[in-house]
């Protein structure tokens, strides 16, 4: 098997091209050579996957059997049009990831596979899209969208989406996870999100990367979303987070509709938290049927947290500011209870 990683020097691409290796297969990975070091073992190719020579260059080097996409996350869809039209003739399938943004009903109404797309051409630029006033849909959900549809243009039935909701775990990059693991362990009265009892359905990037793979070795097409069939509570989530950090604290639940008052910022001051009623209503039947396989969401964050205490923020990346509340004012919120 030989595949090409879109990406693949941190987070889900990196666990990729190590698994792809693992299995014994050939790995080329494309990218800037900016963030991270290439994988030990693949065949790296540098460029930038909007320019058309580089796209050009890097299909000389096919064929492969499989190209998974995991870095077109911030390209409108005519850049991704553009790389699946230069690489159709050198591979003979198409692995997205994409993301449930990409759902009219999202973070609304529970989803399935076979819930409605948002609608964007594929051959978009960056300005098509809006995010509506309560915060959905978004414009980078009708960008995936487009974003996929420029996938199914070149490849049809030999194309894959993965729509995972939120990943976690080793060589997170966002900061979701390792937020809430400092906090448990700076200990003390914790702000929590009530009910302790949500439900939460975070998927772990090694399970991921071992789905996408499957898929590029299989035959199967169109979308699967890609989160944890079990999931966790959140008050089970942060006693993992207390537990592996040795944290002395407890967390002090607060109604949501006081935190909405207090001007905490949903999905981001406080990670996972959001009030919709689809954000955790995801169906991945289709993907378990399919061969998915969640690890218990208690071992991503021990091994995140063994990552975290021994290797650190494995890149700067822009969205790691916008995730966890200040301490000022969580404080104040907790004085307030």
């Amino acid at each position: 098997m030989r595949i090409l990683v879109m990406g693949g020097t941190w987070f889900l691409g990196k666990h990729i091209a190590e698994g792809a290796l693992a299995r014994g297969w050939a790995v080329t990975t494309f990218n800037r050579g900016r963030s991270g070091r290439d994988v030990d073992g693949v065949e790296p190719v540098h460029g930038d996957r909007t320019n058309r020579v580089d796209l050009n260059r890097l299909a000389e080097q096919g064929p492969w059997d499989a190209v998974i996409d995991t870095s077109s996350s911030d390209l409108p869809p005519r850049d991704v049009l553009a790389a699946t039209t230069a690489l159709r003739p050198a591979a003979r399938r198409w692995v997205h990831v994409s993301t449930v943004s990409v759902y009219e009903g999202w973070p609304h109404q529970p989803l399935t596979d076979a819930s409605a797309l948002l609608e964007c051409p594929p051959d978009a630029d960056e300005s098509f899209g809006y995010t509506g006033a309560d915060g959905s849909p978004t414009k980078y959900g009708f960008q995936k969208a487009g974003g996929e549809r420029a996938v199914t243009e070149a490849f049809g039935d030999a194309a894959v989406f993965l729509r995972p909701g939120v990943i976690l775990g080793p060589g997170e990059y966002v900061g979701r996870l390792p937020w809430w693991l400092e906090r448990a362990k700076r200990g003390g009265r914790i702000l929590a999100p009530a009910p302790a009892e949500q439900c939460i359905q975070p998927v772990d990037v090694r399970d991921v990367a071992a789905f996408a793979l499957d898929q590029a070795a299989g035959s199967a097409s169109g979308g699967f979303n890609v989160t944890h069939p079990k999931g966790i509570t959140f008050g089970a989530f942060l006693e993992a987070c207390l537990s592996e950090t040795g944290g002395a604290g407890a967390p002090v639940w607060a109604d949501p509709a006081l935190l909405t008052e207090q001007g905490v910022k949903q999905w981001t001051e406080l990670p996972l938290w959001r009030i919709h009623a689809g954000v955790w209503a995801v169906d991945s039947s289709a993907a378990v049927a399919a061969g998915l396989e969640c690890r218990p969401i208690t071992d991503t964050v021990r091994d995140t947290w063994r990552w975290w205490a021994a290797d650190g923020r494995p890149v700067d990346h822009p969205r790691w500011a916008e995730h966890g509340i200040a301490p000022e004012k969580e404080a104040k919120i907790l004085a307030s209870l």
